[in-house]
Protein backbone atom coordinates (compact mmCIF):
# COMPACT_ATOMS: atom_id res chain seq x y z
CA UNK A 1 0.00 0.00 0.00
CA UNK A 2 2.81 2.05 1.35
CA UNK A 3 2.60 -1.62 -11.76
CA UNK A 4 -1.03 -4.31 -32.51
CA UNK A 5 0.07 -7.55 -32.87
CA UNK A 6 2.14 -7.44 -36.06
CA UNK A 7 0.58 -9.26 -39.01
CA UNK A 8 1.24 -12.97 -38.73
CA UNK A 9 1.70 -13.47 -42.47
CA UNK A 10 2.20 -11.38 -45.57
CA UNK A 11 0.63 -12.82 -48.72
CA UNK A 12 2.38 -11.82 -51.94
CA UNK A 13 0.37 -12.42 -55.10
CA UNK A 14 3.32 -12.21 -57.43
CA UNK A 15 5.46 -14.70 -55.57
CA UNK A 16 3.68 -17.31 -53.46
CA UNK A 17 5.18 -17.49 -50.00
CA UNK A 18 4.73 -20.35 -47.59
CA UNK A 19 4.58 -19.07 -44.03
CA UNK A 20 4.73 -21.73 -41.32
CA UNK A 21 1.74 -21.57 -39.00
CA UNK A 22 2.35 -20.62 -35.40
CA UNK A 23 1.58 -23.31 -32.86
CA UNK A 24 -2.00 -23.05 -31.61
CA UNK A 25 -0.86 -22.03 -28.12
CA UNK A 26 1.27 -19.18 -29.49
CA UNK A 27 -1.57 -18.02 -31.72
CA UNK A 28 -3.95 -18.03 -28.75
CA UNK A 29 -1.48 -16.07 -26.61
CA UNK A 30 -1.05 -13.41 -29.29
CA UNK A 31 -4.82 -13.21 -29.66
CA UNK A 32 -5.31 -12.80 -25.91
CA UNK A 33 -2.60 -10.12 -25.65
CA UNK A 34 -4.25 -8.27 -28.52
CA UNK A 35 -7.58 -8.42 -26.68
CA UNK A 36 -6.03 -6.93 -23.55
CA UNK A 37 -4.47 -4.18 -25.66
CA UNK A 38 -7.89 -3.53 -27.18
CA UNK A 39 -9.49 -3.45 -23.72
CA UNK A 40 -7.03 -0.87 -22.38
CA UNK A 41 -7.54 1.30 -25.47
CA UNK A 42 -11.32 0.97 -25.35
CA UNK A 43 -11.75 2.00 -21.71
CA UNK A 44 -11.91 5.78 -21.68
CA UNK A 45 -13.26 5.94 -18.13
CA UNK A 46 -14.11 3.41 -15.45
CA UNK A 47 -15.25 3.44 -11.85
CA UNK A 48 -15.31 0.44 -9.52
CA UNK A 49 -15.27 -0.58 -5.89
CA UNK A 50 -11.95 -2.08 -4.87
CA UNK A 51 -10.59 -4.31 -2.16
CA UNK A 52 -6.83 -4.05 -1.66
CA UNK A 53 -4.76 -6.58 0.26
CA UNK A 54 -1.07 -6.08 1.01
CA UNK A 55 1.61 -8.69 1.70
CA UNK A 56 0.84 -8.56 5.43
CA UNK A 57 -2.76 -9.54 4.79
CA UNK A 58 -4.19 -6.11 5.63
CA UNK A 59 -7.26 -5.32 3.51
CA UNK A 60 -8.64 -1.89 2.69
CA UNK A 61 -11.56 -0.94 0.50
CA UNK A 62 -12.55 2.11 -1.46
CA UNK A 63 -13.52 3.61 -4.81
CA UNK A 64 -11.37 3.39 -7.94
CA UNK A 65 -11.64 5.91 -10.77
CA UNK A 66 -9.75 5.66 -14.08
CA UNK A 67 -9.61 8.10 -16.97
CA UNK A 68 -7.29 7.35 -19.84
CA UNK A 69 -4.57 8.11 -20.50
CA UNK A 70 -2.82 7.73 -17.19
CA UNK A 71 -5.32 9.13 -14.70
CA UNK A 72 -6.28 7.04 -11.68
CA UNK A 73 -7.59 7.65 -8.17
CA UNK A 74 -7.77 5.30 -5.20
CA UNK A 75 -10.16 6.87 -2.71
CA UNK A 76 -9.87 4.76 0.42
CA UNK A 77 -12.61 3.93 2.90
CA UNK A 78 -13.63 6.45 5.53
CA UNK A 79 -11.10 6.66 8.32
CA UNK A 80 -8.09 5.75 6.15
CA UNK A 81 -6.00 8.91 5.69
CA UNK A 82 -4.44 7.81 2.40
CA UNK A 83 -5.01 8.88 -1.18
CA UNK A 84 -3.31 7.68 -4.37
CA UNK A 85 -3.74 9.79 -7.50
CA UNK A 86 -2.30 9.53 -11.00
CA UNK A 87 -2.57 12.74 -13.03
CA UNK A 88 -1.47 11.33 -16.37
CA UNK A 89 2.25 11.78 -15.72
CA UNK A 90 2.97 10.74 -12.16
CA UNK A 91 1.50 8.72 -9.32
CA UNK A 92 1.24 10.50 -5.99
CA UNK A 93 0.61 8.86 -2.63
CA UNK A 94 -0.57 11.27 0.04
CA UNK A 95 -0.60 10.27 3.70
CA UNK A 96 -2.68 12.90 5.46
CA UNK A 97 -2.01 11.46 8.91
CA UNK A 98 1.74 12.08 8.82
CA UNK A 99 1.61 14.81 6.14
CA UNK A 100 3.85 12.98 3.70
CA UNK A 101 3.75 12.97 -0.09
CA UNK A 102 5.52 10.49 -2.36
CA UNK A 103 5.56 10.93 -6.13
CA UNK A 104 6.98 8.85 -8.98
CA UNK A 105 6.48 8.58 -12.76
CA UNK A 106 3.58 6.36 -13.78
CA UNK A 107 5.88 4.55 -16.20
CA UNK A 108 8.04 3.48 -13.25
CA UNK A 109 5.08 1.76 -11.59
CA UNK A 110 3.57 -1.65 -12.37
CA UNK A 111 0.32 0.26 -13.02
CA UNK A 112 1.94 1.79 -16.10
CA UNK A 113 0.92 -1.28 -18.12
CA UNK A 114 -2.74 -0.64 -17.29
CA UNK A 115 -2.70 3.13 -17.70
CA UNK A 116 -0.83 3.63 -20.98
CA UNK A 117 -2.95 2.78 -24.05
CA UNK A 118 0.06 3.33 -26.32
CA UNK A 119 1.94 0.36 -24.88
CA UNK A 120 2.02 -2.90 -26.82
CA UNK A 121 1.69 -5.85 -24.45
CA UNK A 122 3.05 -8.22 -27.07
CA UNK A 123 6.48 -6.69 -26.36
CA UNK A 124 6.51 -7.09 -22.57
CA UNK A 125 3.53 -9.21 -21.57
CA UNK A 126 2.78 -12.90 -21.40
CA UNK A 127 -0.32 -14.96 -20.75
CA UNK A 128 -0.26 -16.92 -17.50
CA UNK A 129 -2.29 -20.17 -17.57
CA UNK A 130 -5.20 -20.13 -15.14
CA UNK A 131 -6.83 -23.50 -15.77
CA UNK A 132 -10.13 -21.69 -16.35
CA UNK A 133 -11.05 -20.77 -19.93
CA UNK A 134 -13.26 -17.92 -18.68
CA UNK A 135 -10.35 -16.24 -16.86
CA UNK A 136 -7.45 -14.52 -18.62
CA UNK A 137 -4.32 -13.55 -16.69
CA UNK A 138 -1.60 -11.42 -18.30
CA UNK A 139 1.69 -10.63 -16.61
CA UNK A 140 3.46 -7.46 -17.71
CA UNK A 141 7.10 -6.74 -16.92
CA UNK A 142 9.81 -4.79 -18.69
CA UNK A 143 12.81 -7.16 -18.72
CA UNK A 144 15.13 -4.21 -19.30
CA UNK A 145 13.77 -2.32 -16.28
CA UNK A 146 13.05 -4.88 -13.55
CA UNK A 147 13.01 -2.05 -10.99
CA UNK A 148 9.62 -1.02 -12.38
CA UNK A 149 8.07 -4.18 -10.97
CA UNK A 150 5.52 -6.65 -12.31
CA UNK A 151 1.76 -6.55 -12.66
CA UNK A 152 -0.49 -9.54 -13.29
CA UNK A 153 -3.83 -8.33 -14.66
CA UNK A 154 -6.79 -10.67 -14.29
CA UNK A 155 -9.75 -10.51 -16.64
CA UNK A 156 -13.03 -12.35 -16.97
CA UNK A 157 -14.16 -13.04 -20.50
CA UNK A 158 -17.41 -11.14 -20.92
CA UNK A 159 -18.91 -10.35 -24.34
CA UNK A 160 -20.82 -7.38 -22.88
CA UNK A 161 -17.63 -5.64 -21.67
CA UNK A 162 -15.04 -3.63 -23.66
CA UNK A 163 -13.11 -5.89 -26.06
CA UNK A 164 -14.95 -8.83 -24.51
CA UNK A 165 -13.08 -8.54 -21.22
CA UNK A 166 -13.97 -7.44 -17.69
CA UNK A 167 -11.07 -6.31 -15.50
CA UNK A 168 -11.39 -8.39 -12.33
CA UNK A 169 -8.29 -7.08 -10.59
CA UNK A 170 -4.51 -7.30 -10.50
CA UNK A 171 -1.54 -8.31 -8.41
CA UNK A 172 1.38 -5.86 -8.37
CA UNK A 173 4.89 -6.71 -7.19
CA UNK A 174 7.37 -3.87 -6.88
CA UNK A 175 11.17 -4.06 -6.91
CA UNK A 176 11.21 -4.36 -3.11
CA UNK A 177 8.98 -7.45 -3.31
CA UNK A 178 6.00 -5.57 -1.88
CA UNK A 179 2.95 -7.47 -3.09
CA UNK A 180 -0.44 -5.79 -3.45
CA UNK A 181 -3.57 -7.54 -4.69
CA UNK A 182 -6.57 -5.53 -5.88
CA UNK A 183 -10.01 -6.98 -6.60
CA UNK A 184 -12.69 -4.96 -8.38
CA UNK A 185 -16.48 -5.09 -8.25
CA UNK A 186 -19.30 -2.94 -9.63
CA UNK A 187 -17.29 -1.89 -12.68
CA UNK A 188 -18.88 0.89 -14.74
CA UNK A 189 -17.46 2.01 -18.07
CA UNK A 190 -17.82 5.26 -19.99
CA UNK A 191 -19.10 7.23 -17.02
CA UNK A 192 -18.48 11.01 -16.85
CA UNK A 193 -15.30 11.73 -14.90
CA UNK A 194 -14.04 15.28 -14.39
CA UNK A 195 -10.31 16.01 -14.43
CA UNK A 196 -10.75 17.57 -11.00
CA UNK A 197 -11.10 14.04 -9.63
CA UNK A 198 -7.35 13.66 -10.05
CA UNK A 199 -6.32 16.69 -8.04
CA UNK A 200 -5.30 16.59 -4.41
CA UNK A 201 -4.57 18.86 -1.49
CA UNK A 202 -0.98 18.97 -0.25
CA UNK A 203 -0.98 18.34 3.52
CA UNK A 204 2.60 19.46 4.09
CA UNK A 205 3.28 22.73 5.89
CA UNK A 206 3.18 25.64 3.46
CA UNK A 207 2.03 23.09 0.87
CA UNK A 208 0.16 23.80 -2.27
CA UNK A 209 -2.74 22.14 -4.04
CA UNK A 210 -1.65 19.18 -6.15
CA UNK A 211 -2.61 18.87 -9.79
Amino acid sequence: MKRMIAPLALVLAAAPLVVPALPAAAQQEQSDLAKVNAYIRAVTTMTADFSQTDRNGQTLTGQLTIKQPGKIRFQYQKGVPLLIVGDGKALTMIDYEVRQVQRWPIGNSPLGALLDPSKDLSKFGKVVPTGDPTILSVQARDPKRPEFGTISMIFKRDPASPAGLQLYGWVALDSQNNRTAVRLTNQRYGVPVADSAFRWVDPRPRGRSGG
